[in-house]
């Protein structure tokens, strides 16, 4: 007895079941029949088993695959019998491939449907967990701290070596890119204002003092934020996904002592340094400003820097970069430590250890101006 016609499918029902006839082109691009109304036909019967006719059945695309997937869920949930064997070859081995491996529960994210006080709390509860390993990573570095002073911290001090070179030496032209450019942006804006005073050489004491209390540290830690932080993460957090840190664990070595003192200590070394070349080549960008466009001769403003800027404000610039180095070093081990199983977690790690550093770097930053200024230096 035939329940339901078209010119895509029939569905005939008898003493051996229910068949489902196809026929036609099943293509998305020619207007396949709705899938949810032939399920409904046939959920409504309740057949005690479904076999297929496909002998008037021609082309066919994802859009029948998708039907049949549909179809069989449905009858699976319903406990009705759907014999394949009358299906093509073809379509009995996709099949096969389609429910050879359930689905991987959690492979949606549900989270885009709950509530907003549920994603408060789902974000109050990962910001415990972030601060509960931050702790947990600090202990570590701090006990491996004490056995790098007693010289039982086990790491080869030729990564020290390379961790330097690739923080120091290999970011020079970066840092001189962006220092010049700082300083020839002070000097610009100073004279925009001051040459309406006829007070042109007080450029050399703003272009001076803020890159040697600021700017230097500052862009400098930017920098290595971006560069050196993100490649920290990205270097740990493969070493994760590869299993290369459970790999040092299960032999006795810390992964705090072997990875990322060497990092943490190359960063520390090299920040001091890089802050006191940016400085200089900030103030040679606002050397060339003031050359170029107020007729300031060099020796006039170096000579004006000399006298105006003590040597005190480039130690508060270094002692800055110090704990800035700390900080991008801390934030980019942390978060590589930190990272997930799959390759995506990495590129996470990276971009959440940029973006850590940073604000890191303002608020240590503000911090570290007030106490400045509370003392009176």
């Amino acid at each position: 007895m035939t329940i339901e016609t078209s010119d895509k499918y029939q569905i005939n029902t008898s003493d051996e079941g229910l068949c489902l006839e196809l026929s036609g082109d099943w293509l998305f691009n020619t207007n396949p029949p709705d899938f949810d109304s032939i399920l409904q036909q046939i959920l409504k019967i309740t057949p005690e088993k479904i076999h297929f006719d496909c002998h008037k059945l021609q082309k066919w695309d994802s859009s029948l695959m998708t039907f049949l997937v549909k179809l069989l869920t449905n009858c699976k949930e319903n406990d009705i019998p759907v014999i394949l064997e009358t299906l093509p070859k073809g379509i009995q081995k996709l099949l096969q491939l389609a429910f050879a491996i359930p689905e991987r529960k959690g492979a949606h994210r549900a989270i885009l449907g709950q509530p907003v006080l549920a994603k408060i709390g789902n974000v109050t509860i990962e910001m415990h967990r972030n601060w509960s390993d931050l702790l947990a990573f600090v202990g570590e570095l701090f006990f491996g701290f004490l056995n790098f002073l007693r010289g039982r911290a086990r790491f080869r001090y030729s990564d020290l070596f390379f961790q330097i070179e690739a923080a120091g030496p290999s970011a020079l032209l970066i840092i001189t890119l962006i220092s010049v450019l700082i300083g020839m942006i002070l000097a610009f804006v100073g004279a925009v204002q001051l040459r309406m005073f006829g007070a042109e050489i007080f450029i050399a004491n703003l272009v001076g003092l803020g890159m040697a209390r600021e700017m230097g540290a500052m862009m400098t830690a930017i920098i290595m934020a971006g560069r050196t932080g993100a490649a920290y993460a990205a270097q740990l957090g493969t070493m994760q996904v590869n299993e290369e840190i459970d790999a040092l664990k299960t032999m006795g070595i810390s992964p705090i002592e072997f990875l990322v003192f060497p990092r943490l200590l190359a960063l520390c070394l090299t920040m001091p340094l890089l802050c006191i070349y940016a400085d200089f080549m900030g103030i040679i960008g606002g050397a060339i400003v003031s050359a170029t466009m107020l007729d300031i001769s060099f020796f006039q403003y170096f000579q004006q820097i000399q006298g105006f800027v003590p040597l005190k404000h480039f130690g508060i610039g270094i002692f800055k970069a110090g704990v800035f180095g700390v900080l991008v070093a801390t934030a980019g081990c942390f978060r590589g430590l930190q990272c997930g199983r799959s390759a995506s977690a990495v590129g996470f790690a990276a971009t959440s250890a940029v973006v850590t550093s940073i604000v890191l770097i303002i608020v240590a930053d503000a911090i570290i101006t007030i106490l400045c200024q509370l003392i009176g230096i």
